[in-house]
């Protein structure tokens, strides 16, 4: 599997992300459902805490590629959605370091939104992965 990525302008990859990425090849793709700041038992975390809800977030994408063998290296695309877009902007170098780190500069949207499915919850992550 080979990976280029399409960038017509460079602005993006200063933020940590590309605008797009070509994949030819053979590949396994696994589809990540949202992750937020959830402990192993399904209990919320860090109520109020964007930043900490953040990481936990990350942890929980990483959780799920290693259980596929993969990493956050194999990410070509990760969304971000939160209810508060300027309580996130802040802590974004985080997530954008972490990637960085890992050699990669998957797609990304982010959105607010009105609210996640749990309650409490300020950010959500869902992606694709590629291996």
């Amino acid at each position: 599997m080979d990976r280029t990525a399409v960038n017509p302008v460079t602005w993006s990859t200063e933020l940590g992300f590309n605008q797009g990425e070509l994949v030819t090849g053979p590949a396994r793709t696994l589809f990540i459902s949202g992750q937020t700041a959830m402990d192993a038992e399904g209990r919320p975390q860090h109520e109020g805490d964007i930043a900490a809800q953040l990481r936990l977030s990350l942890d929980n994408v990483e959780a799920v590629l290693a259980a596929a063998g993969m990493g956050l290296s194999d990410l070509v695309q990760l969304n971000v959605h939160t209810t508060d877009i300027d309580g996130l902007f802040p802590h974004y170098g985080e997530l954008a370091g972490r990637l960085a780190a890992a050699g990669v500069a998957p797609t990304t949207t982010m959105l607010e939104v009105s609210r996640l499915a749990v309650p409490g919850q300020l950010v959500e992550l869902e992606g694709i992965a590629l291996a």
